[in-house]
């Protein structure tokens, strides 16, 4: 078994991190100490103490115990669980600890949910990746989910001081650390406690002389790999924080959250959000940034990487310090909810192609005049149909540029 999994905590004492959920009077705490088990789901990356947690609920429970994972488990696998319904088994109750919950089909979750709603089966479930896209409503709706978070590196330093010492239990050598050294691998994992610990089995079982140096560590400790899974929550997390970053001004956060995205190699999705953002929230503030961000994206994806970093953090650089506007945004969004709303009226006549005018026509003659031949280029006519003809769907910025545009025209539309 690897270390991580012989030095698994048997009490809520011994988990570290998710200090919001365990300790005195945290929800989880509470729940053991009760001794009323309601419907859970664990939701968080993996490595933080899900499946231990839930491990540790289980075995404090009175209850017949049942444990899938649902990478393998059958919809046979479900059945034998459910069977024990009404039976002298589970005559307290049927505990089923699910890991991996979001591998079930949705067929597979609702033939648990009759009897987690009568009661007869309590359900804790683990996931790594968002319940609310991934678990069935109507589970979903019965049982209360619970986040956990990346164990923060002081946290994890007591999980790796544990380890060193189990490691020295067992192999009979004493281990001397040092605090770079632990410092470095609490870091180096992304808030992982299994990796951590399979860094400190690689260490000892590599040390001969006992010394757990920082260069070791080094050579061993294990990429955190961001968390990054391109069709997973994280990547959109990623990119989430990225476009909020440069929409808040914040460069240096933006450069960070790129980082992340270039180290993965992902410069596909790095690239389609800059250009998104690009209109979306610098817009008309500066409209050249579409341009430019559109060169340097050609730029990188000539270069590739790692000399396609160059030109994309010049992107994110350039619109994370740009003025700001969504005016665009905003005004085709009102457009489009007016035609969503079935409002898509007849052309004004002066806007038609020339027609020839029936006899009906109340009115002959397209009536249409040509802007370019009157002063600077503009004539009041009206141009939106009869039922929207004052509609406005465009607020001019605050920025510059925005309210330079709007002057000029407060002129010549005098």
């Amino acid at each position: 078994m690897p270390l991580a999994d012989r030095i698994r905590p048997a009490t809520l004492n011994d988990v570290v991190g998710q200090s919001h959920l365990i300790g005195k009077n945290r929800p989880l705490t509470k729940i053991i100490e009760s001794g009323r088990i309601p419907n859970m789901i664990f939701y968080g990356p993996s490595g933080v103490g899900k499946t231990t947690v839930a491990r540790i609920i289980a075995d404090s429970a009175n209850m017949r115990l049942h444990k899938l994972n649902g990478t393998n488990a059958s919809t046979a696998d479900i059945k034998s669980v459910v069977s024990e319904v009404d039976t002298f088994l589970g005559c307290n109750g049927i505990l089923l600890y699910l890991d991996e919950i979001q591998y079930l089909n949705k067929k597979q979750q609702q033939s648990l949910l009759e009897y987690i709603e009568d009661g007869s089966i309590t359900l804790i479930a683990s996931t790594t990746e968002n319940p609310y896209f991934y678990v069935y409503n109507a589970i979903l709706s019965r049982s209360t989910v619970f986040e956990f978070k990346p164990v923060q590196p002081a946290e994890l330093e007591k999980a790796i001081r544990r380890g060193f010492s189990l490691m020295t239990e067992e192999t009979g050598v004493e281990y001397h650390l040092d605090d770079e050294a632990v410092r470095y691998i609490s870091r180096g994992c992304g808030g992982d406690v299994r990796k951590s610990l399979n860094t400190v089995e690689l260490c000892a079982l590599t040390c001969t002389d006992g010394e757990i140096t920082l260069e070791l560590a080094q050579e061993l400790t294990q990429r955190s790999n961001m968390r990054y899974d391109r069709d997973g929550d994280q990547h959109y997390d990623l990119l989430s924080a990225l476009q909020k970053s440069i929409r808040g001004s914040d460069e240096n956060a933006a450069l960070h959250y790129a980082a992340r995205l270039l180290e993965a190699g992902d410069i596909i999705s790095l690239s389609r959000r800059l250009l998104v953002i690009a209109s979306e929230d610098i817009g008309l503030a500066y409209p050249q940034a579409a341009m430019i961000t559109k060169a340097c994206v050609d730029n990188a994806m000539q270069l590739g990487l790692p000399e396609a970093r160059i030109p994309l953090a010049q992107a994110v650089i350039m619109l994370a310090t740009s003025p700001k506007s969504n005016s665009a945004e905003k005004a085709i969004d009102a457009a489009l909810a007016d035609v969503k709303n079935g409002q898509s009226y007849d052309f004004p006549r002066q806007l038609q192609n020339v027609h020839c005018d029936g006899e009906g026509a109340a009115v002959k003659g397209q009536h249409y005049l040509y802007p370019h031949d009157y002063p600077n280029h503009w004539v009041k006519q009206q141009y939106l149909p009869d039922p929207l003809k004052n509609r406005v769907y465009y607020e001019y910025g605050e920025n510059k540029l925005e309210q330079a545009a709007k002057d000029y025209w407060s002129r010549i539309k005098k």
